[in-house]
């Protein structure tokens, strides 16, 4: 009994050809085959292997999620202070026509 590991393919239902592999004397590589370098997104630990892209989704999709919630945040900060700032520029315009108003006394320049 052979203990090779064998990876099925989940559109052709045979055994996945990796990247360069020699197959009856022709190279063969299968166009989901990738590599991934960087960081898992729930562990920190360091990835740098090959593997199916079908494999790699629900790491990548917790990527994803995860930068969308940041950049939510920062979009909510930059309302947030964009709010304050149009509050603070309403302010000092209504003071300035509360002042130029008619009966108001002006303070000497």
């Amino acid at each position: 009994m052979s203990t090779e590991k064998k990876i099925i393919c989940p559109l052709l239902g045979k055994p996945c050809i990796e990247d360069g592999t020699v197959v009856e004397g022709e190279l063969h590589a299968c166009r989901f085959w990738i590599k991934i370098v960087g960081k898992h997104p729930q562990t920190g630990a360091e990835i740098d292997h090959y593997d199916c892209a079908f494999t790699w989704m629900p790491i990548l999709l917790i990527e994803n999620t995860q930068k969308q919630r940041e950049t939510g945040a920062a979009v909510e900060s930059f309302r947030n202070e964009m709010v304050s700032a149009q509050d603070r520029s309403n302010e000092l315009v209504s003071n300035v026509l509360h002042l130029n108003s008619p009966g108001v006394k002006q303070l000497p320049r």
